[in-house]
This record gives structure tokens, sequence and C-alpha cells, in this order.
């Protein structure tokens, strides 16, 4: 059996990649790495928070344990998982950002919002891994492969609408896509699992439907990203300029 370091290691080091990654493809101007480090610490945080929500969903009785239909599944992983997890992030990511001088560039939203979200996949690896201590090898690799990178890209869709509306992209009217984008993503991807799991003739064919949606999510993610450094390149961001705007 692998001792303690080594599990924690597996657990965190796709995590630790993938903050990285979103920090380096910052091509303009580099977060400092204290607020990066904070905001991974907010994404603990927000784990600890989203498992308070979420035991709470089941003490009340609000959610069933094992769903054996399609839709308890789904409601499952919305209100079990999606909803409250999504939102302990979006807490924390306000929290951040609310009077971060760094926040100048419509990028900076992706980037600390991977931040958190990476610091809440990491946490949740861990304890997934030291839950399964006898298999942790195939959980580890599984988890790196999926989970981990499906929280990132749902960080990167909370991330690219917080900055959408912060930066005036987007309609006021429109602000509930900072949530419910994410949310939907979460719930799709925890819900097409949970009915894949059934063991129903069409387990199959929703697991392939899985993929299909990891695909695809992935392919809107890199499109965010490109779009947001794109708009950065061209309209960089004046903070001065938009404050004076904002007292006229």
């Amino acid at each position: 059996m692998a001792n303690l370091f080594t599990i924690i290691f597996a657990a965190i080091l796709p995590a630790f990649l993938l903050v990285l990654y979103i920090w380096l493809k910052d091509k303009y101007q580099r977060e400092p790495l204290s607020l990066i480090l904070r905001g991974v610490g907010y994404g603990v945080l927000s784990g600890f928070l989203a498992i308070a929500l979420e035991r709470t969903i089941g003490y009340l009785g609000l959610v069933p344990q094992e769903p054996h239909f399609f839709l308890t599944a789904l409601w499952k992983a919305f209100v079990g998982a999606a909803i409250p997890e999504e939102m302990a992030k979006l807490l924390m990511l306000w929290l951040l950002l609310r009077r971060n001088p760094y926040f100048d560039e419509r990028f900076d939203g992706i980037v600390y919002a991977c931040c958190i979200g990476m610091g809440f996949a990491g946490m949740e690896n861990i304890i997934y891994l030291l839950s399964n201590i006898n298999c942790w090898e195939s959980v580890a690799i599984r988890r790196a492969m999926f989970a981990v990178p499906a929280h990132f890209l749902f960080a990167v869709a909370m991330g690219y609408f917080y900055s959408m509306l912060y930066f005036k992209d987007m309609d006021w009217k429109y602000r509930a896509r900072i949530f419910w984008v994410p949310v939907t993503l979460h719930g799709l991807y925890d819900g097409l699992l949970f009915m894949a799991n059934i063991g129903t003739v069409l387990s199959g064919l929703i697991l392939i439907t899985f993929y299909v949606f990891c695909y695809l999510m992935f392919k809107g993610g890199k499109r965010r990203i490109a779009e947001q450094l794109e708009r950065d390149s061209k309209e960089p961001y004046h903070p001065s300029k938009i404050h004076q705007e904002d007292r006229a």
C-alpha cells in the first residue's frame, strides 16, 4: 500500500498542472502568485462549504442515496452536487474578485475561477482517493482524466461569464449565466454518469453520450479561453477610463 504522501501527491497533481496551464496561458499580464495561491485556498474553502450544503440537503432527504431512475439520477446530480458546489465556488470567486486590483483583464476571470475550481477539485480528489485506498491508483487515473478536467471546464465557463458581465461585454439581464451555465455543465456531467451506472440496456449508449458531452465541453472551454485572450489583445482594459465612465 502506498504511503499517504504518495496518495495526496497523486490527488493534487492534476489540479496543480491545470492551474499552471491557465496561469501560463495568461499572455499579457499574469496574476501574482500570491493571488493564485489565495484562489486555490478559496477553492478548498468552497469544498468544505459544498460538503456542508450537500450534507444538509441529504439530511433533509431532498436527494436519493442511490438513484434507480433517469429522472432521479438527474435530480441527484443537480440538487445534490452541481447546485451546491457551483454556488460555493461562485461565492468564493466573488469574495476573491470584489476588491482585487489585479482583476484588470477579461482573461483574469477565467484564471481566478480555475484556481478556485482546482482548489475544490484537489480537495475532492484527496477525499475520493482516501475513501478508495485499496484501489486508489485506478481512481486517481480516472479522476485525472475526467473529474478534475471537468471541474476545470466548469470554472472556465463561470470565469468567462463573470468577466463578460464585469467588463460590460454582456448585458446585466444575462447575469444569471455566471451560475446556471456551470451548473448545467456540472449537472449533465454527473447526471450522465449516474444514469450510466443504473445498469439498464441503455447504459452503453449513455456512456457514449457522456464521452461526446465531455468532448463538446472541452471544445467550448477552449473556445471561451481563446475568445477572452483575443478580446484582451484587441481591447485592453484601462481601469482609469472605466472608472471615469462610471462617474459620468
